[in-house]
Order: structure tokens, then C-alpha cells, then sequence
């Protein structure tokens, strides 16, 4: 199965959420290497990108001209975000995501980042404008992604979807939560359905899919074209991979074990070292070791060793030990 937007055709339709501090440049890349129709950029705050005129490094993190690779920005305003959505497409990106969706307070509050995210949810009128500008300064496909409403009282993600495709936006991912819900209780796959009758263009499906079991659940309850993986994917790049051949068909990934197991994670963990350098990789790098430990089922005195050691050395000569184990969690069917 394949989705099309605009020139862009996105095969399979299961995409990994943008995710700040940990969808980066290294597990992207991973991720992609198993197979997935979409990765997204971490979020990147349009006037501060404008302003800092970004270089080779900035480049790099967001994926400039890398396959399947979608650049996101949020704003709150329409001149920030058109300038940089033209900095982004000049630069070589293929496909734009607005971020309605981020539910956090230094993103949503108007003492932060300008009362923008999920916080456009409450003044729609205001929202267009942003669309519009994005729209109207690039010639690449612009998708946006955001939540069910801002709260219970509040539930307008099929108006806001509806608005946005008649400005141009060519895809349209919901989180089935509001915002006030953060992450809390159960994503409502059912009510992004609303959002899939409103409109025409693609609907994706996000929030806790962890499986190929919630997958399809979701896909049913949301009668969405597509999913993306967020949390579920921490530990497990092969997830997005597995999650298709099980739904869409295809080969299914080699689910790495034992040796290749660990030899994976070390290749992660040295691109992750070279990425930041060798004092930011070492802190970079644990809270995704700490994920591969989980899944391997480590046991605690090694899993301390590893996550307290000070040199790459230390981590690179106890990961086999660590990781010999066969990954315990499996996505079941």
C-alpha cells in the first residue's frame, strides 16, 4: 500500500513521529535503514531557525535532500514561518510538516515559545494564517500534524483538517488525545475518524501504536490511510518495518539478535558519538541504551554499569554481554 502527496509517494504508510531528543539525525537514519514510508525532523522553532541562519550542522540534523525525510516547523507566527519554510525548501527538503500538535508547556504557554503547538487549536482563524504562509512560500508538499482539540470543550480537529486541506495542506496526522490530556489515558483512535470523513487528502493515525496489534486496531477504529509510531519505536527501529510487512505486506525485517543485536546498537551508539561529538554522545546516548536494555531484558548490574560508565570504551566492551539475550518484546500480530 502507498500513499501519494503531491509528487511524493510514501511507501509504506507507517511513519515515525518527530520526537524531541530522541527522533535526531543517528536513529532516523536507523530507522530508515529497516524501512519506513516517513521519518520526521525533531520540531524546529521557525523564527529562532530564521534568525540563527543555520550552517552545515543544522543541515545535517534536519535531513536536508534525504529520502522520505519530512522537515517540521513551529511557529507562531506567519512571517517566521513562511521564511522558513522557504530557508527549509532552498535547502533542499522535500516535504514540510506544521506542528498544531505539541502539547508542551514551554511550546503552548505564550510566556515560551509564543503560545504555539497545540495552542493554535484555540484560535483556528489564527491557524489558517500560518497554513497559508507555509503553503504560499514553497512549492513542495506541506502535511500537518495535531491533536484531537485542546480539551474536551474543544474538539475541533476535523474543522481545523477541513481548513487545511482547502488551503493546500496535503496530508493531515492526529494524535488521538486532546492536549489537555498530554499522554495521559488511551489515545482515541475512534474520534480521528471524524477527521477522516471531513476531508480528502490523506489521514494518519498516531498515538500509542506500539504494535502490529494496535496498528490495526487503530486503523479500523480511525478508517485512517496510514500510521505513525512514536514511543513504541524507542529500543526497536525494526518496529516501523514490521508493523507494514504484518499489515501492508512485503518482506519483513531481519528483527536483529543476539550478536546482531548488539552489533546494531553499537553501530547506533558510535553514529550517535560521531553525530554530537564525544562529551554530548556519552549522555546523548543513554537514554537509548537504556531502551535496547529494556528490551534485551539486562540485568541490573550491567545495565548500571553501562549507563554510569565514563569512556565509549567502557560501553563498547560490555554491550555484548549486555544485549546477548534475544529482544524479549515482540510485536505480536
Amino acid at each position: 500500500m502507498t500513499l501519494t502527496v503531491g509528487p511524493l509517494t510514501l511507501t509504506p504508510p507507517v511513519f515515525l513521529a518527530p520526537l524531541a531528543g530522541i527522533t535526531d539525525m543517528p536513529f532516523r537514519t536507523l530507522v530508515s535503514g529497516f524501512g519506513a514510508g516517513l521519518v520526521v525532523s525533531e520540531m524546529v522553532a521557525s523564527q529562532e531557525m530564521v534568525q540563527a541562519k543555520p550552517g552545515v550542522r543544522e543541515k545535517a540534523e534536519l535531513g536536508f535532500g534525504v529520502a522520505n525525510t519530512a522537515v517540521q516547523l513551529a511557529g507562531r507566527e506567519a512571517h517566521w514561518m513562511a521564511e522558513a519554510a522557504r530557508q527549509v525548501e532552498a535547502n533542499g527538503a522535500t516535504l514540510i510538516d506544521i506542528n498544531m500538535g505539541c502539547p508542551a508547556k514551554k511550546v503552548t504557554s505564550a510566556s515560551g515559545a509564543g503560545a504555539s503547538g497545540s495552542a493554535l487549536m484555540k484560535d483556528l482563524d489564527h491557524a489558517l494564517t500560518l497554513i497559508e504562509a507555509v503553503v504560499g512560500a514553497v512549492s513542495i508538499p506541506v502535511t500537518l500534524k495535531t491533536r484531537l482539540g485542546w480539551d474536551d470543550n474543544m474538539l475541533n480537529a476535523a474543522e481545523l483538517a477541513r481548513r487545511a486541506e482547502g488551503a493546500g495542506v496535503q496530508m493531515i496526522t492526529i494524535h488521538g488525545r486532546t492536549r489537555c490530556q498530554f499522554y495521559k489515558g488511551m489515545a482515541d483512535w475512534a474520534a480521528i475518524r471524524g477527521v477522516k470523513d471531513a476531508v480528502s487528502v490523506p489521514v494518519i493515525a498516531n498515538g500509542d501504536i506500539v504494535d502490529t496489534k494496535s496498528a490495526r486496531t487503530a486503523l479500523d477504529r480511525s478508517g485512517a490511510d496510514g500510521v505513525m509510531v512514536g514511543r513504541g519505536a524507542q529500543g526497536k527501529p525494526w518496529l516501523l518495518a514490521q508493523i507494514a510487512a504484518d499489515l501492508f505486506g512485503g518482506a519483513a525485517p531481519e528483527v536483529p539478535t543476539g550478536t546482531a543485536f548488539s552489533d546494531m546498537v553499537s553501530g547506533h551508539y558510535e553514529a550517535i558519538l560521531t553525530f554530537y561529538g564525544r562529551e554530548l554522545g556519552l549522555k546523548v546516548a543513554r537514554k537509548h541504551l537504556g531502551w535496547y536494555m529494556d528490551v534485551a531484558g539486562t540485568g541490573p548490574h550491567l545495565r548500571r554499569a553501562i549507563l554510569t560508565a565514563k569512556t565509549p570504551q567502557e560501553v563498547l566492551a560490555l554491550l555484548p554481554d549486555a544485549l546477548s539475550q534475544h529482544p524479549q518484546e515482540r510485536d505480536a500480530a
